[in-house]
């Protein structure tokens, strides 16, 4: 028996693409299938995406569902053609390393599965009948096309006229490889393409952090280039890079975005940076994921994302888009340069590290966080929270990989440092 105690983690499902991660990604989807009647699928570059593609579709049919295969697409893509289907299965493993994969599962309005969702479908797993439909049930499958094209349209419709800038793009040979440069083109802007092509090989570790992104951040400087923007592997990500080839912080990032729209109640996760509150937006905080800033919008809100590079425009879409966003940064940076407004956004000193474990107690690492750094109150709203003077600590078991990840806020630069040296000393002793 498959357990699905922890099938869903916080961005879908994802596992190592092998022979056990098949016949988990059949009994899901076979699930799904009894559940929802008409279907829309899609997968990302990696290698292993397709034979994962077809999998997801022969479990559905086997259920009595009617499939559509929209094809090689980004996530935010097919979370807008989802819109006309009971689900949406997209075949990703977002930034994870190559050699995984993954499922996220898409309601109508783009957000991903919920809990009560995500329980329904772990119980059918674990408790799946030997029998499917009978033979006459079974549907053909469909090829369901223009969802790249639908998707440049509806961005278009928001962002008429010409941007004529020069922007640098990092697709990391993901999905966004099939719609971003050919968007931004539209516009209007001269675009450098990098890593664009579709051949699932990743050229650099595919999460957009700027250890990953050299080459962007020197073709930006060497070409005079106004923006530079980079993609994870299925596109719901996007980093940017300002006039001067530095690396815009995602928490500067966030508040330029929700600045752009006009957001006054932003949703954000429970590690981004007290400066989006300081900003003045009324802030509501959620587990870190992008299901969980999803979840919390359909309650209200103007915008939604996190530090990590996921963007949410309700009125777009309850799906990160980092095509949308990246339409949204040139349209900014047509406006004024990049690096006068990041500059103008105060920035509080943090930093942010994963310690490999997943068996390290938590409830005993709060004895000991709580002892060493005495704190004003605590959150839990995911993981342990410590709300220090002119400052945090935040310790949380990531919902993607077995780690422990560690982020570590202050005002003031000169204590972050020791303060973030000292937690991951604990957490390492752990």
């Amino acid at each position: 028996m498959i357990d699905t105690m922890q099938l869903f983690g916080s961005s879908g499902i994802r596992r190592k693409a092998d022979g056990n991660f098949f016949e988990l990604v059949l009994k899901v989807a076979t699930a799904i299938g009894i559940k929802y009647n008409r279907v829309v699928v899609g997968c990302d570059t990696r290698t292993s995406s397709d034979a994962f593609k077809h999998l997801i579709m022969a479990g559905l049919m086997a259920s009595g569902a009617k499939v559509f295969d929209a094809g090689l697409l980004p996530t935010p893509t097919l979370a807008l053609v989802a819109s006309k289907f009971d689900a949406g299965m997209m075949v990703t493993a977002s930034h994870n390393p190559p050699e995984y994969n993954g499922l996220k599962v898409i309601n109508p309005d783009g957000s991903a599965f919920g809990p009560k969702q995500q329980l329904e479908i772990e119980n059918l797993v674990t408790d799946l009948p030997t029998v499917m439909v009978s033979w006459d049930k079974i549907h053909s499958s469909e090829v369901y096309r223009g969802a790249i094209e639908q998707h440049i349209n509806q961005i278009q419709r928001q962002f008429p006229g010409k941007f004529r800038i020069k922007v640098v793009l990092d697709c990391v040979c993901g999905a966004a490889s099939v719609i971003t440069p050919y968007l931004l083109r539209n516009m209007g802007c001269e675009v450098l393409a990098l890593n664009s092509d579709v051949s699932g090989f990743f050229p650099h570790p595919v999460e957009p952090l700027p250890e990953n992104l050299g080459d962007l951040m020197n073709t930006v400087k060497g070409s005079s280039a106004d923006l530079g923007l980079a993609h994870d592997g299925d596109a719901d990500r996007l980093m940017a890079v300002d006039n001067n080839g530095d690396f815009i912080n995602g928490d500067k990032l966030l508040n330029i975005l929700a600045a752009r729209v006009g957001a006054k109640k932003v949703v954000t996760t429970i590690d981004a940076s007290n400066a989006i509150d300081d900003a003045g937006f009324d802030v509501v905080r959620t587990k870190v994921g992008d299901s969980f800033v999803s979840e919390e919008l359909k309650n209200g809100g103007d915008f939604g994302g996190e530090p990590s590079g996921a963007w949410i425009f309700p009125n777009n879409s309850l799906c990160p888009d980092g095509i949308y966003a990246a339409a949204c940064l040139v349209d900014i940076a047509c406006q004024q340069k990049l690096s006068e407004l990041v500059a103008s956004i105060p920035y509080y000193a943090n930093l942010r590290s994963s310690i490999v474990g997943s068996n390290i107690d938590i409830n005993k690492l709060e004895t000991i966080l709580v002892s060493t750094f005495q704190p004003i109150s605590i959150d839990y709203v995911d993981g342990i929270k410590l709300n220090i003077d002119g400052g945090w600590i935040l310790v949380r078991p990531s919902g993607t990989e077995p780690k422990i990840r560690l982020t570590v806020e202050c005002k003031d630069q000169s204590k972050v440092k020791d303060i973030h040296s000292r937690a991951s000393k604990i957490i390492e002793g752990e």
